[in-house]
Order: C-alpha cells, then sequence, then structure tokens
C-alpha cells in the first residue's frame, strides 16, 4: 500500500512539479545577481553545496565501508553455521561432558531403556524428512512464484513507461536542472530492480529455512547436555539467517546502485527512482511463503490432531503419524522461509524509501555519494554492532538455567541498543554535511545538524 501510493504520488504529480522547477530555474537564470545578496535571493541549491561539501567521510571512504561491513556479515553468518555443523546428527556423539554453558538445568527426560544411539538415529530421520518435505514445497510454491514475479514484472514496466508514452527522449528534471532519463528506461530498469528484489527475498527464505531444518535435530541432541548448549546451538543458527538477510540485501542493493549508476550518470533522481523496485520485490515475495506455509501448517495441525489423537489415539507431535513431520514442514515454509522474506521485504523497503527522499534533497542535486548512501551506512553499522551483541549471548555470557534465557535476551536488546545508538550518533555526524536542504513535495526546507 506504502509503495502503491509513492508511486501514485509520483506519477500525478510529476507535470506540476517539473513545470514549478522549470519556472524557478528561469527565473535563477534570468535574475541579476545582487552585489550584497540578502539570504532569500541567493539560490538555495548554491547554499546547499557550500554546506554539503562539509561532510567528514569521503566518497572512498563510503565506497570501502559499505561492501566490507556487507562481507564481515556473511563470513560471521558462515562462521556460525561451521560452529553449528560441529554437532553431529550421526551415532556415537558425546551425551553430555565439557566445561561450559552449564549443563545442571536438563531439557529433556530420558525415557528408560533409550540409549544414545537410538534418540541420535531417530533424531536424524526426523529432521530427514522435515527437510526434504520444506524443500520441496519452497519449490513448488516457487514454480507458482515464479509466474507471477513475470506477470507483475510486466505490470511494473507498461505502467511506469506509459507515463511519458513509452518516450525515448529525455525529460526534465523535477526537482534539478538538466534532463533526466527517459521514462521507458527507468521502467526497464525499475522492472530489472524489482525481479532482482524478488530474487534475493526468495533467496533468504531458503537459506533460513535450511539452516532452520539443518539445526533443529542439532539444538534437540544438545538440549541433552543442558540448556546452555541448547540456547548457543538455536541462537547461532537464528544468527546464520539474519546475518546472511540483512548482508545480502546491503551487498546487492549497493551493487545494484553502483550498476544503474554506469547509465545514469548524473541523473540520480531517476537512478533511485528505479531502485525502489528492489523494495517491492521484497516485499512481494514474503506474501506466498507468510500465507502459503501458514495455511499449510494449520490445515496439517487440524488434521493431525483429528486423525492422530481422535482416530488413532497417538499423541501429540508424535512423529509416527505424518501430518506432524506436515505441520513442521509448514512451520518452516511460513514462520521460517515466510519470515526471512518478509524482514528482507522491510528491510529494502525501509532503505530504498530512505534513498529516493535522499535522492530529491541536496544530496542528490549536489551528487555527494557519501550522504546518498546514509541510509547503507546506518545498515553497514548495525551489521557490526549486531556481531558485538551475539558475542555477548555466545561467548561472554554463560546460561546455566531455563530461567536466565529471558534475563540474556533482554541484555542483548539494551546492549544493541546503546551500541546502535552510538554507532548511529557516530556516522550521521561523518556522512551528514552540518546543512542540507530536503525537498517536501516542491517546498524546500532547510535542515542542520543542531
Amino acid at each position: 500500500i506504502t509503495y502503491g501510493s509513492h508511486f501514485a504520488l509520483l506519477a500525478t504529480g510529476r507535470g506540476r512539479y517539473i513545470k514549478r522547477q522549470a519556472s524557478r530555474a528561469r527565473r535563477h537564470t534570468q535574475r541579476e545577481r545582487p552585489s550584497h545578496p540578502s539570504p532569500a535571493a541567493v539560490p538555495s541549491v548554491r547554499s546547499v553545496r557550500v554546506s554539503s561539501a562539509m561532510a567528514i567521510l569521503g566518497e572512498l571512504g563510503t565506497e570501502i565501508l559499505i561492501p566490507v561491513c556487507g562481507v564481515v556479515g556473511i563470513v560471521f553468518a558462515i562462521a556460525q553455521w561451521f560452529i553449528v555443523s560441529k554437532v553431529k546428527v550421526t551415532p556415537g556423539a558425546a551425551a553430555a561432558g565439557g566445561s561450559k554453558n552449564g549443563y545442571g538445568d536438563y531439557l529433556i527426560e530420558e525415557e528408560e531403556g533409550l540409549n544414545d544411539h537410538n534418540v541420535v538415529v531417530k533424531c536424524a530421520e526426523i529432521q530427514t524428512a522435515i527437510s526434504e518435505g520444506a524443500t520441496s514445497f519452497l519449490f513448488t510454491m516457487y514454480q507458482y512464484v515464479g509466474m507471477f514475479m513475470v506477470v507483475f514484472a510486466a505490470v511494473i514496466f507498461v505502467f511506469l513507461g506509459s507515463i511519458e508514452g513509452f518516450s525515448t527522449k529525455g525529460q526534465p528534471c523535477t526537482y534539478s536542472t538538466g534532463t533526466c532519463k527517459p521514462a521507458l528506461y527507468t521502467a526497464l530498469f525499475s522492472t530489472a530492480s524489482f525481479l532482482l528484489g524478488a530474487i534475493t527475498s526468495l533467496v533468504s527464505g531458503f537459506l533460513g529455512m535450511k539452516i532452520a531444518t539443518y539445526a533443529n535435530a542439532r539444538t534437540t541432541l544438545e538440549a541433552r547436555k543442558g540448556v546452555g548448549k541448547a540456547f548457543i546451538t538455536a541462537f547461532r543458527s537464528g544468527a546464520v539467517m539474519g546475518f546472511l538477510l540483512s548482508s545480502s540485501g546491503l551487498v546487492v542493493l549497493y551493487i545494484t546502485i553502483n550498476v544503474f549508476k554506469m547509465y545514469y550518470g548524473d541523473d540520480w533522481e531517476g537512478l533511485f527512482e528505479s531502485i525502489t523496485g528492489y523494495g517491492l520485490g521484497g516485499s512481494s515475495m514474503a506474501l506466498f511463503g507468510r500465507v502459503g506455509g501458514g495455511i499449510y501448517t494449520k490445515a496439517a495441525d487440524v488434521g493431525a490432531d483429528l486423525v492422530g489423537k481422535v482416530e488413532r489415539n497417538i499423541p501429540e507431535d508424535d512423529p509416527r503419524n505424518p501430518a506432524v513431520i506436515a505441520d513442521n514442514v509448514g512451520d518452516n515454509v511460513g514462520d521460517i522461509a515466510g519470515m526471512g522474506s518478509d524482514l528482507f521485504g522491510s528491510y529494502a523497503e525501509s532503505s530504498c524509501a530512505a534513498l529516493v527522499v535522499a535522492s530529491i534533497s541536496s544530496f542528490g542535486i549536489n551528487h555527494d555519494f557519501t550522504a546518498m548512501c546514509y541510509p547503507l551506512l546506518v545498515s553497514s553499522v548495525g551489521i557490526i554492532v549486531c556481531l558485538l551483541t551475539t558475542l555477548f549471548a555466545t561467548d561472554f555470557f554463560e546460561i546455566k538455567a531455563a530461567s536466565e534465557i529471558e534475563p540474556a535476551l533482554k541484555k542483548q536488546l539494551i546492549i544493541s541498543t546503546a551500541l546502535m545508538t552510538i554507532g548511529v550518533a557516530v556516522i550521521s555526524w561523518l556522512a551528514l554535511p552540518a546543512k542540507f536542504t530536503i525537498f517536501n513535495f516542491g517546498a524546500q526546507k532547510d535542515v542542520s545538524n543542531w
């Protein structure tokens, strides 16, 4: 709804803004500069250019910081996955031992006559069944999602390209002087960014589902040793999905901006307008995973209860009931793959929306790349902050009882909030100029840092 309103506003107001800005440009070019100009007589763009040069972080630093933070996040996610993979789901794995993370509070009561070999084998069988079911579900769903992607991409191209009648001629820019790229090519690039965002969203959901099904049996086996081991295994598994999602989204978006900039050149208004399709694609794909997986798991849950408990007197969540496996498949697809796509969609939408707002401010007019990338810089700092916060949960603090889990998670929230507040303040000081101008649908507003 938000992006539909945004596109509608851009489409309906484009002609009005062009006329308004064109008339302002003519007045400024025809007006002679007085010997002692008053603040009202000086063009705001000129004053903004002077203040925009005061940003401390240079363009080279921005071009290094963003991709480096993204790569660091991906490497950290791979490292967490490697640590989780050390828990072997094979017979002969140790059931207890170690000197860290607490073994006094056990989560699983061993059944009489059940040895370690049988437990590990059964966990491996259940994990394999859930993983195969979830993978098959996703691939089947992605076939229909692919059809939607193609059709909706065609709709986006037709609607955006028809704004100027599929013209291949340059158009006057809305918020800056000069000529912007044709609407037809902006529609083409918007369609490409939509497909790229949709594919990245699907990959994010799939990777999240795979790590979840990979870690569930390992968390179960670690729970036999103690709550500390189970908590760390589950936490690291979730960190894999979180860091892969945010880091890959940041890197792909940054690469897309630089690739599109090769064509758009100085037309940053058109460049970041076409980037909005990236967020739209991410949010569109989340719909299928959340809704499709949710409906499937509810149907399987009801079926398991009716057939298993009522007709066959099988205990709830008993793996002998196929509907229980189907229920877990739906949970992985809806609550993990769907949520992963949903989180990526929210992340991409907010980043793209901020970039669009920045592109029609003095940042875009003056081509201040560092200030333009401020939303991506904030995300980069967030990756580093979350990396440090994760270490507090997995390495610095020890969980020895189930009652300590909630306080540990609250500490995570407090630590990340404090560190991120400092990080945002520092990056704002480094990346934003002391004074700049934003355009609120035609009206100019001067902003200063104090």
